[in-house]
């Protein structure tokens, strides 16, 4: 009888995680997954059409920009989160651990590479790490942000009380972090599974007003959008890519849940939720240009914007909690890689080695995350410096994924090229549409990126530097065994083993 081969990287951990529960723990991790990893692209609707066509280069309310920007939108979030992150890069685990230092790792412990190339790998691990934390600051601060203003839709007198709401719900956030994810995935579970189901019924009841906008989701459209003007295409790309934002917080949360549940989840609820509802306010725009002004909300009948703004509020403090998951288990396997100090790591979970709470990180987090919202009070002014964060760790995965193709898996490099080529083509464009807006908020990630690049490059090379130093004061083992031998007398053997842990 044959034997099943093995998975090429490491054991199941989904299996795992689902442990003896069956059923019942897969769905357990599903909700979960539901509750903690989509909130950060499950918001996005909130803002991300909204900032297209009315931020720094609105694209015209006119039927050919309209579809040419939705179709763009679909095949954008297909492509970038349905085909890479779900279907690729979360195949690439580091012992069922995901995000930007599980490729590394993976690329610095299970192949044999030269040292141009593992410094090249190290370098690119810092910079990503470093630009993960600044989306997990900014994520955060518009997120919030843009749920409570929508208490301007219901009174505009409530505009100046937006910013100290806002500093009390995420102050309140950050307090909850230390009791752990998987209380806060059933507990935010449900709350996001009525999220969607909310956002994708607006967008329905809105896109069969206007049937012909289904049509946009063909890519002719987006080809057509692009080749009638290719600067405002570009320009375009700068905020078309808010609605991939939080697809790295998949991978980077997968430690938590596991590559299963979460692609279920994607898949079965979160996908066709978020496809329904940019089609609802595209139709919404064709059919009403002057409701670009708070355009999601304008998608809810008068009577329901005010229970609307509850669950968006809901749903965007549940949508900080995934790139705040990330930074935990990013800051984890940093500490296990040695790029950052032995900081107090806290396991809040019995069943899950994953689910991880790191003090220093949370606070430091909640700091960051306030001082952005009293600079920037408002989610547009945000939304600037939002991008440059997201796509420079969208490029730097894919990089770091192509060599893991070819180092750990073992595939041909044209396989790598084959997989990894256009996906970069598309995300550098991303990239380099959003460095046009530097100068309007787009330093601020950069500004925080190479803040905790050169901290965790000063840590990473100093701890070499110690390491190299020590080394060479140490006596051989060899030699070391030799001078007992010579002693005239044995050393003194008690029964048992001793283990000395040692780092």
């Amino acid at each position: 009888m044959r034997r099943r081969p093995r998975r090429p990287l490491g054991s199941d951990p989904d299996a795992l995680r689902a442990g003896g529960a069956g059923k019942h723990g897969a769905a357990a991790l599903v909700l979960g997954a539901i509750g903690v990893v989509f909130g950060d692209i499950g918001t996005s609707p909130l803002y991300a059409l909204q900032e297209t066509f009315n931020g720094p280069h609105p694209m015209a309310e006119n039927r050919g920009d309209i579809f040419g920007v939705v179709s763009i939108v679909f095949w954008s979030i297909t492509v970038i989160v349905s085909i890479k992150y779900v279907l690729f890069i979360m195949r690439a685990d580091n012992d069922g651990e995901g995000g930007i230092m599980a490729l590394v790792s993976l690329l610095l412990r299970k192949s044999a590479t030269s040292t141009s190339v593992r410094a090249g790998v190290v370098v690119l691990g810092l910079v990503g790490a470093a630009l993960f934390y600044a989306d997990g600051a900014i994520t955060p601060a518009i997120s919030v942000l843009s749920a409570v203003e929508g208490l301007n839709v219901l009174a505009p007198s409530l505009h100046s009380v937006v910013v100290p709401v806002t500093v009390t719900i995420i102050v309140a956030l950050f307090l909850i972090q230390r009791f752990g994810t998987h209380i806060m995935g059933r507990v935010f579970g449900p709350v996001m599974i009525v999220w969607f189901i909310v956002i994708a019924a607006l967008g329905l009841a809105s896109a069969v007003r206007e049937p012909a906008i289904f049509a946009a989701l063909s890519p002719t459209y987006g080809a057509a959008f692009i080749a009638s003007d290719p600067t405002r295409a570009f320009l375009a790309l700068g905020s078309i890519v808010l609605t991939v934002t939080g697809a790295e917080a998949l991978y980077a949360d997968m430690g938590h849940f596991g590559r299963a549940p979460i692609s279920r989840a994607w898949f079965w609820l979160v996908f066709p939720a978020l496809v329904l509802n940019y089609l609802g306010q595209s139709a919404l725009l064709l059919r009403s240009p002057s409701n670009i002004d708070n355009l999601f909300y304008h998608l809810a009948p008068s009577w329901g914007v005010a229970p609307l703004i509850v669950l968006a509020t809901l749903a965007t403090i549940i949508a900080s909690q995934a790139v705040i998951s990330g930074a935990f288990s990013v800051t984890r396997q940093s500490i296990q890689l040695g790029f950052m100090p032995r900081l107090q790591v806290r396991h809040t979970s019995s069943e899950s080695i994953g689910q991880v709470y790191v003090p220093v990180v949370n606070w430091l987090l909640l700091g960051a995350v306030i001082g952005l919202v009293l600079a920037f009070p408002s989610s547009a002014q945000l939304a600037s410096a939002y991008g440059i964060a997201v796509t420079g760790t969208l490029v730097i995965n894919t990089i770091l994924a192509a060599g893991v193709v070819v180092l750990v898996w073992k595939r041909r490099p044209m396989l790598a090229v084959a997989l990894v080529g256009p996906l970069l083509i598309l995300e550098t464009l991303f990239l380099a549409s959003n460095l046009t807006k530097v100068a309007s908020g787009g330093w601020v990630p950069l500004l925080i990126g190479a803040v905790l690049a050169m901290i965790l490059a000063t840590w990473w090379s100093g701890r070499n530097r110690v390491f190299d130093m020590r080394s060479d004061e140490m006596v051989p083992l060899a030699t070391y065994l030799e001078e007992l031998r010579a002693q005239p007398r044995p050393p003194i053997r008690i029964p048992g083993t001793a283990v000395y842990l040692n780092a």
